[in-house]
């Protein structure tokens, strides 16, 4: 006989059937099947939780979760950390402790969450491994795990995850070349993907989603290009054709593509509400059985947004801080450290049109008053928590929260005195002219000490964000020195702090990040951004909602009806 429970919360009646895939399911008033049981993650190669955030937070009524992460892996210390801490706070639902506010407010050390909440940290050290994939000890770990996620959920689960990108990043790609003397093949992260097919071969989930870095589509191994692999690999990760390859927002709308190339893979960030543009590889695999009688208007698809979303409509409100000195720092030498180059900037402005000279002086202004000003910003403020009207109501509604005093992970790095000019000059030109400033742009009297400025290499190794647009690339370079991630704002006169880069990541503003300032960036900047993933698993939930009523009325005969 089938288990039968009572759900607290929706007072339906709920029925566990045996044999049925789709885990549980409930009658509520109306008479209608539903399914309360969330269809279970495991998520690879995990970071500080991005997909697992935007997975987890997918919810459908009464704000019912429809997925919840069984399990993460992440061999990164710090990245794990925070990941950890996240799984522990979704024991919650929502609900964040008070204890944990006191934290981030900044009033109290952060507590000892194992002897506070010992039932839910248990819970969260086995939902998240800190493992290396691809190492033996992890596969005979990972291997018992799924082993039993299949004998709980069958074949209902979703696999996500993206492989270590370096070897497929163009720069990685160069540096790999001169690290393994011109032979890549060397380099085991070039095949850390098959690690992930290994275990989609064997949790054999209803759906599983890859994501990479856009170079993988022309990186090649011996002559080969590692993405025509990387696709063979996938489809036939259960046998021949087992699984089918979709696209999520190929151009021209080709979603019912049968033999989609591989550019198609390719989804804009910046064309679903995210704001930079964040361009990466995402390959769906549907398990040949669900994908064979989906209906084409359930292919798995993400709908483009009008409007684009800007880095003002990000952190425009956000508070107004100082960069720090790199070398004795304090206030007094940082204006005097702006003043200089505000100085600089007016006797070696570039040529431009008098509008245009125009908006250049008055961003050195704003500067100037804060170099002049009796009560300079500081490196980290209380306050500060709104999000700009301009940025979407539903994304604002995902960053903020209301029970923040002040934002986490908020205090700027320091900077040497000889760059803030040039953040200066690179931040008033990119107001003046809508574009951040090629090398050959600065004056000689700002020009850095590099071997290669003249050279035309990294000519955009000074680059400001600009307010008006999204960002650029969020990625794990913004750990090295912020040049490539100035603040719009010329008065502020900085690199973006670890919170800022998380807002344009669609982090919410409780989400702590731990480690070091820098081991926050990288993490950060190699996540998939949260608001991308959710969009990615409600493009799914249809997907399996409609398989779940196909074996409604497969396991109708079997479902014990109890009156509520």
């Amino acid at each position: 006989m089938p288990a039968i429970m009572r759900d607290r919360m929706s007072g339906f009646t709920v029925s566990a059937i045996a044999g049925c895939r789709c885990g549980f399911f409930a009658t509520n008033f109306m008479g209608y099947m539903v399914m309360v049981n969330p269809v279970a993650i495991v998520d690879l190669f995990s970071g500080p939780g991005g997909l697992a955030e935007g997975f987890s937070e997918c919810r459908g009524p009464a704000g019912r979760k429809r997925y919840s992460v069984e399990l993460s892996v992440e061999k990164e210390p710090s990245a794990y950390r925070t990941l950890r801490l996240r799984a522990f706070l979704r024991k919650f639902d929502g609900n964040l402790p008070s204890e944990y506010y006191d934290f981030l407010n900044g009033a109290t050390p952060e507590p000892d969450w194992p002897k506070l909440y010992p039932e839910e940290w248990r819970a969260a050290s086995r939902e998240t491994l800190n493992l290396e994939i691809g190492k033996p000890e992890t596969t005979a770990s990972l291997d018992q795990r799924i082993r039993k996620l299949r004998s709980r959920h069958g074949g209902w689960t979703v696999l996500v995850g993206g492989p270590p990108c370096q070897a497929y990043s163009l720069v990685g790609r160069a540096r790999i070349t001169g690290l393994y003397r011109h032979a890549p093949y060397l380099d085991k992260r070039n095949y850390l993907y098959r690690d992930y097919v290994r275990v989609l071969s064997r949790l054999e989930p209803a759906v599983a989603v890859m994501e990479n870095v856009k170079g993988m589509l022309s990186s090649q191994l011996n002559g080969q290009r590692i993405f025509e692999q990387v696709m063979s690999d996938l489809r036939n990760a259960c046998g021949p054709d087992s699984y089918l390859l979709f696209a999520l927002s190929p151009p021209d709308g080709r979603f019912a593509n049968p033999n989609p190339i591989p550019s198609d893979f390719v989804v804009r960030a910046e064309e679903h509400g995210i704001p930079q543009t964040r361009h990466r590889v995402f390959i769906v695999c549907l398990r040949r059985d669900i994908a064979e009688r989906l209906p084409r208007k359930l292919l798995p698809q993400l709908q483009k947004r009008n409007a684009r979303v800007t880095v003002n409509d990000i952190i425009g409100d956000m508070p107004r801080l100082r960069s720090g000195l790199s070398r004795a720092d304090d206030a007094a030498r940082w204006q005097q450290a702006v003043g200089e180059g505000c100085s600089l900037c007016e006797r070696h402005h570039p040529s431009l049109s008098e509008p245009r000279e125009k908006v250049f002086h008055e961003a050195l202004s704003s500067a100037r008053r804060t170099a002049n000003c009796p009560d300079p910003p500081g490196r980290d403020a209380d306050g500060g928590l709104t999000v700009p009207d301009s940025c979407p109501a539903e994304l604002r509604g995902w960053l903020r929260d209301e029970t923040l005093e002040r934002l986490p992970n908020n205090h700027t790095r320091g900077h040497m005195a000889a760059d803030l000019a040039r953040y200066v000059f690179a931040s008033a030109f990119g107001r003046a002219l809508g574009r951040s400033p090629k090398t050959d742009d600065f004056p000689p009297a700002l020009a850095a000490n590099h071997r290669n400025w003249k050279s035309g290499k990294f000519a955009d190794r000074y680059r400001v964000q600009l307010g008006d647009q999204p960002a650029r690339t969020i990625t794990s370079h913004i750990s090295k020195d912020g040049h490539y991630f100035i603040h719009p704002d010329t008065a502020q006169c900085r690199s973006l702090t670890v919170r800022e880069a998380a807002r344009l990541q669609t982090f919410p503003d409780n989400y702590f990040f731990k480690g070091n300032r820098t081991q926050q960036y990288v993490q950060v900047g190699n996540a998939v951004p949260p608001f991308l993933a959710r969009q990615i698993a409600e493009s799914l939930w249809n997907i399996l909602e409609h398989r779940r009523r196909a074996e409604e009325k497969n396991d109708r005969a079997v479902v014990v009806m109890e009156p509520v």
